[in-house]
């Protein structure tokens, strides 16, 4: 189990090294879910994630020799800059392995560290496989994103800054993948104030330690691609899993609608860049999914490592899962001033085109007719439904595009 002194230890050791990441009042949302919710914004610390706290603790607790043969690890991305910006700290040599599927933005950040990068499997686990075939070859010393106390440590670190700067602290969520950052918030914050309940909050596509806790022991699950990339991961980590048993009180899991709607939400209402895997906690919490919750709240944005891609991805699946935008595909007449009377329809219906196509050579569609498919900003689930109702008063064939 996770020595709670090695929290201790970690603090020191990283004091003036790391960011003391700001905890922010949350009160658009405090009023919207009735309750103080404040943002522990680790998406503001250097590297733009936790993951530099467990990196760097780890690091600079071995011996000068361990590190001689350079560092090697896996990651999704943020681990992978929080052991380069750590290595180029102290002089050493690193190596990342990294999914094919990563996002460049990751892997570019990765290598302006001084990393070398090596893109290899389909998912974490299979690029942590082959960097742990690598590090036997090499000698090179294995730096594991969370399956070792020091980085557990380092990343409990936060917990002991949320007990200072929140003495009255009543709930933390936190995100789930491996189960290193959980298992370090949670003992740090139980040693002191074991009232405090803990929740975790993985992606339903990588439900790994949800698993884990409900068959008691560790397993491995399928998993799909996921906005939460950061966790998703196979196998829950043999050494947190006796923490986060023992320490966290539930795991939940949010979809990737309701991961999107909250990045979303953080941007607009904030003004904050989060990841997917950084927006799982107040994913949860806008969808209702902890129960019987109230007290002093935190909800840890544990990265900011979101690519511009994936922004205007996210941005149209939030907009669509808070119904404020509209794809519909019509069926028309293929006859002059037939496309103007549908955008004179839309706009009485008060809903603004954002993007019109027209298609009239389809096979699919009947001799003297037309298809278009129109992109309209709405205001809400009501406005969509408003719209339409609207639309087939004049009878139009439609079909509302998911």
């Amino acid at each position: 189990m996770l020595d709670y002194n090695l929290i201790v230890d970690a603090a020191q050791r990283l004091k003036k090294r790391v960011r003391r990441t700001e905890l922010i009042h949350a009160q658009h949302f405090s009023e919207r879910l009735g309750l103080p919710l404040y943002f522990k914004c680790e998406n503001l610390q250097r590297t733009g994630a936790f993951k530099i706290r467990g990196a760097l603790n780890f690091m600079t607790a071995q011996p000068r020799q361990a590190l001689a043969g350079g560092v090697i690890t896996a990651s999704a991305g943020n681990h992978a800059q929080g052991v380069a910006f750590s290595a180029d700290l102290l002089g050493v040599k690193a190596v990342v392995y990294m999914p094919e599927s990563t996002p460049p933005q990751k892997v570019f950040a990765t290598r302006d560290y001084g990393a070398e990068v090596v893109l290899e499997g389909r998912n974490f686990d299979e690029a942590c496989a082959a960097a742990l075939r690598q590090a036997e070859a090499t000698g090179a010393l294995f730096v594991h994103p969370f399956n070792d106390p020091l980085v557990m440590a380092g990343q409990g670190t936060i917990g002991l800054e949320l007990l200072e700067d929140l003495p009255d602290l009543a709930n933390v969520l936190v995100p789930v993948g491996g189960g290193g950052l959980i298992a370090g918030i949670a003992r740090a914050i139980k040693e002191t104030n074991p009232q405090v309940r803990i929740i975790g909050v993985e992606a339903a596509a990588a439900p790994s330690m949800h698993q884990a806790l409900h068959k008691g022991e560790v397993v491995t699950v399928p998993i799909r691609a996921s906005l939460a990339d950061g966790i998703a991961v196979k196998t829950a980590g043999s050494e947190t899993f006796p923490v986060v048993k023992e320490y966290v009180d539930e795991i939940v899991l949010v979809d990737e609608e309701e991961i999107a709607l909250a990045i979303v939400s953080l941007m607009e209402r904030n003004k904050l860049m989060v990841e997917g895997a950084g927006a799982v906690g107040l994913a949860a919490l806008l969808n209702g999914k902890v129960k019987r919750i109230s007290g002093k709240t935190v909800a840890l944005l544990s990265g900011g490592n979101i690519d511009v891609k994936t922004i205007a991805v996210v941005v149209e699946r939030g907009l669509l899962a808070a119904g404020r935008y509209l794809k519909l595909k019509i069926e028309l007449d293929d006859v002059p001033g037939a496309l103007a009377r549908l955008a004179t329809e839309i706009a009485e219906a008060r809903a603004n085109i954002s993007i019109i196509t027209h298609d009239r050579r389809s096979e699919s569609l009947p001799i003297g007719k037309t298809e278009v498919l129109v992109e309209l900003e709405t205001r809400g689930a009501e406005h969509i439904q408003d719209v339409i109702r609207h639309l087939n008063k004049q009878d139009y064939l439609l079909e509302v595009i998911k």
